[in-house]
């Protein structure tokens, strides 16, 4: 069996499960040595997978989902906003601006608890800073991810029916 077969057959095994897979089996059911498997997890990681090795054995981790959104709203609404993408279990990666002049304007969040979102409104305060959407006029967008497609579904609807999406 040539590496890159086996490579291509050992990601496809990890993919068919959330189960963490030993060293050891994929070694037996790939027909090579345990230390085999270890490079070949290697090399898949430098490849870009992203397969994280726990004490039961390997697992593919997986890529959160991710949606952009447009939203409008000015600073008086911010906390309300933020806590609701991260009641319905989804955090928000960024925010950034699309400026007339500048281009896009980007700032990372990684707000995932309402906690992160007051920490998030003190630091604004205390440094007598004004928000992006201060220069767009309230319109601005983020990055939402979660590790669940329902639960960016319900950020969104809940969004909407408070009147923050554009």
């Amino acid at each position: 069996m040539s590496r890159e077969y086996r490579l291509q057959k050992l990601l496809e095994r990890l993919q068919q499960t959330s189960n963490p897979l030993s060293g050891s089996a994929l070694a037996k059911e790939l027909h090579v040595s345990r230390q085999v498997i270890v490079q070949d997890i290697t090399l898949l990681r430098e490849r870009g997978n992203s397969i994280l090795a726990t004490r039961l054995g390997y697992v593919l981790a997986k890529k959160p989902c991710q949606e952009i959104i447009k939203v409008h709203h000015f600073d008086d609404r911010i906390e309300e906003e933020l806590n609701t993408i991260v009641d319905a279990g989804a955090w928000v990666k960024d925010v950034f601006v699309q400026h007339e002049t500048y281009g896009r304007l980007q700032a990372e969040l990684s707000i995932h608890s309402r906690r992160d979102v007051q920490k998030f409104l003190e630091d604004i305060r205390k440094n007598n800073s004004a928000p992006l959407t201060y220069l767009t006029n309230g319109i601005h967008y983020h990055t939402i991810e979660a590790s669940d497609p329902e639960a960016i579904q319900e950020a969104l609807k809940n969004l909407d029916n408070l009147g923050f999406l554009c």
